[in-house]
């Protein structure tokens, strides 16, 4: 598992969440780990059973319980018209 575990160290989590607008049943959460340059390190991703940011929360306190939002949703509208949220994460170490 990737850590961000030093002060002074660039890299960036993030959560995404989307509805699934064209219906193809494919309901997840998108955790991203980007550099400072904001290049994509790596990524991996969970089911939900509904769409939005409270069943991502939900899901997500579940299965990564260490992993804490740091950030309100922020709602975003792809070029296409799917609505997702991002949000940025940390590893809660407590």
């Amino acid at each position: 598992m990737l850590r961000l575990d030093t002060p002074d160290d660039q890299r960036k989590m993030t959560l995404m969440c989307y509805n699934d607008t064209f219906g193809y049943g494919w309901k997840h959460v998108d955790l991203f780990i980007h550099d400072a340059d904001g290049n994509e390190l790596n990524w991996v991703h969970w089911g939900v059973p509904e769409d939005g940011p409270e069943a991502a929360d939900a899901v997500t306190a579940r299965i990564e319980p260490t992993l804490k939002r740091v950030s309100d949703w922020d709602h975003h509208q792809s070029p296409v018209g799917q609505d997702y949220w991002r949000a940025d994460v940390v590893w809660d170490e407590a």
